[in-house]
């Protein structure tokens, strides 16, 4: 055979329909050759394959799986939001204080930070007052960890000119008091751009690196490839310029947004960007929004929150949104649509259950279609999902880092009881036979999967035994939490014919664990350590001891 490399290792989970995940499966050999599985096997079978030419990494007793795969990450968005000092880990006002108090100006005298929590507040109202005392005549924007909010102080209002409300051509408001006076407060990007544009830019270079950088690093954590939920022309120059010097260390797989306000016009420009890209980067779907988040009132639920907000779509007219995705759609184009509250999350069904049958060319393959987040369903949405196709992309963490058994979190508290139980429903879908993928949605919350797989598992925070987990009737398994990161996620890609498992003649896209993810315990697989991973059978990250 002479391969071009052996992997050997204590135990390869397979992910494929014949060994999905049977920890007793013989195998602990595979070959590769021209970047893709050639042969999988036992050791002593591996001893046949070996040629002249075949390198052999022996992995010793580590656990070999299909590449692990982030899917719904902003690793350039996030280069802007992740800018000043973390505040993701201040549980108190006193504790937001204190670090921005530490943070020292950057450029143009700009005091930036990010990751902020709104349960840090208590019931202390966002306000640019508790900002002035800090930063003083310096302008300051803060991001609120769910990258759809930012609190400004009066400097940075000055600067930017703003007075009072404005008008929008989305669901987005510079929130104002009771006279008209801004707060400080800012909902959605198109309001948090009114200051963004006033703030010194970061150099290309610097972007570079800091990019280059965060690849690897998510590399380091056992990621062989990630489904971006953005894209620009500044992304492509960076993934250029990066692929320019050295190999990505991964794949990338991007999707520019479709905003409200855009037409056919727009939408012909972002059908004609799908497929382009690199050597490992691409862009192959369409990201689009009909609500914001829970926890500044800016979903879209049936029913008002506690404050009377999250009553209103993100596109002002929603058969708008059922326009674009069905132009997409119909064109064989992938769509993932961020919807969270429970209206949204209908209105994407009913968009996408309305797609005509015969809209595509014969032989053409049927794109696959996704909704991003989905924080709260009731039970009927459950089938919908399934008899469709559909996808749903969760985020394990935005459940346990930000919500809490005991329903006392800013998001439980706006929602109520009713619908705070219906929390994440990752398991209840995974029961009724839906695709379901997982990701991070970095910066949002953090990347590394192992503590995020453990998680989907705890339905708490890994590594906090002591607390009360949430809604556990919907705890995923160790083999579904370990499929949320590779066949499911290579299913929401429309790519399980080239990828997702161990399979003679597919990529050989690996990931390799100190600990076995479906026979240790959660919290000890949160804590334990990548090995090295694989893309196209390259070593993109190996610890010293194994190679």
């Amino acid at each position: 055979m002479n391969p071009d490399l052996i992997i050997l290792a204590g135990t390869v989970h397979t992910l494929d329909d014949d060994n999905a995940g049977d920890p007793q499966a013989p195998v602990q050999a595979v070959a590769i050759t021209n970047g893709v599985i050639a042969a999988v096997g036992s050791r002593h079978e591996a001893n046949q394959w070996a040629g002249p030419r075949s390198r052999v990494i022996n992995l010793g007793d580590a656990t070999l799986t299909p590449g692990l795969v982030d899917c719904h990450i902003h690793p350039v968005f996030g280069l802007d939001l992740t800018m000043g000092a973390d505040l993701s880990g201040a549980t108190t006002l006193e504790e937001v204080r204190a670090l921005l108090r530490q943070e020292p100006a950057g450029d143009g005298g700009w005091i930036r930070a990010w990751g902020l929590n709104p349960n840090a507040f208590g019931t202390v109202p966002l306000h640019r007052d508790t900002l002035d005392d800090i930063t003083g005549d310096r302008p300051a924007l803060i991001r609120l960890f769910d990258a759809h909010s930012a609190l400004t102080n009066s400097k940075a209002l000055e600067i930017a000119g703003i007075r009072g409300r404005h008008e929008f051509g989305q669901a987005a408001e510079v929130v104002c008091d009771a006279d008209g006076v801004p707060t400080g407060f800012l909902l959605e990007a198109a309001a948090m751009e009114l200051v963004k544009r006033h703030m010194p830019q970061e150099s290309f270079a610097r972007r570079k690196a800091r990019l280059g950088a965060l690849l690897q690093d998510l590399a380091r954590s056992g990621l062989t490839s990630v489904h971006v939920m953005d894209h620009s022309e500044e992304s492509a120059a960076l993934f250029r310029a990066l692929e320019a010097e050295a190999e990505l260390p991964l794949r990338i797989r991007s999707a520019p947004w479709c905003m409200p306000g855009t037409g056919e016009a727009e939408w012909e420009d972002l059908a004609r960007a799908t497929g382009t890209g690199g050597r490992r980067w691409s862009v192959e779907a369409i990201k689009l929004f009909v609500d914001g988040t829970v926890d500044n009132g800016t979903a879209w639920l049936y029913e008002p929150d506690l404050y009377g907000q999250s009553t209103a779509p993100f596109w002002p007219r929603p058969e708008d949104y059922r326009a674009a995705v069905h132009y997409f759609a119909t064109r064989g184009i992938p769509t993932a649509t961020h919807a969270i509250g429970d209206a949204g999350v209908a209105h994407v069904l009913a968009a996408l259950e309305t797609l005509p049958a015969e809209a595509l060319p014969a032989g053409q393959r049927r794109s696959v279609h996704r909704i991003e987040h989905i924080e709260t369903i009731p039970d009927e949405f459950i089938a919908r999902f399934k008899e469709q196709g559909i996808v749903a992309s969760m985020q394990p963490t935005h459940c346990t880092h930000y919500s809490l058994a005991d329903h006392s979190d800013n998001w439980s508290t706006r929602l109520g009881p009713e619908r705070a139980n219906r929390a994440w429903r990752c398991r209840d879908l995974r029961e009724a036979g839906v695709t379901v993928a997982m990701g991070s949605d970095w910066p949002v919350a953090p990347f590394a999967p192992l503590p995020i797989m453990a998680d989907a598992r705890l339905r708490r925070r890994s590594g906090h035994p002591e607390q009360e987990p949430i809604a556990p009737h919907q705890a995923l398994t160790a083999l579904q939490a370990l499929e949320g990161y590779t066949s499911h996620a290579a299913k929401a890609a429309g790519l399980w014919e080239v990828s997702g498992s161990i399979t003679v003649g597919k990529r050989a896209d690996l990931t390799a664990f100190e600990l076995d993810p479906l026979t240790t315990d959660p919290d000890e697989l949160a804590a334990s350590g990548v090995l090295g991973t694989f893309v196209d059978g390259e070593v993109q990250f190996m610890l010293e001891r194994l190679q």
